[in-house]
């Protein structure tokens, strides 16, 4: 297994260290696993996708118009 070393700011650090049974390692890879899993999934519907940026742009802006009238409503 390859080691890696992570820089984290040390107000997370101090977070951490409250939870000392937690194996912050297994976290990090399961994270980083849960992210390429993510992004090869996305690199995948985009190379067998027919929309253009133009389609997919309309279609944000859509949504985000429907989803703020949702919430003018509740």
């Amino acid at each position: 297994m390859t080691t890696m070393t992570l820089a984290i700011p040390s107000e997370l650090k101090d977070k951490m260290e409250n939870f000392p049974e937690m194996n912050w390692s297994e976290v990090a890879r399961q994270a980083f696993m849960q992210r390429i899993k993510d992004l090869e999934f996305l690199r995948k519907f985009k190379s067998d996708s027919t929309l253009t940026e133009e389609d997919a742009l309309r279609l944000g802006r859509d949504l985000n118009r429907n989803l703020a009238k949702r919430y003018k409503k509740a």
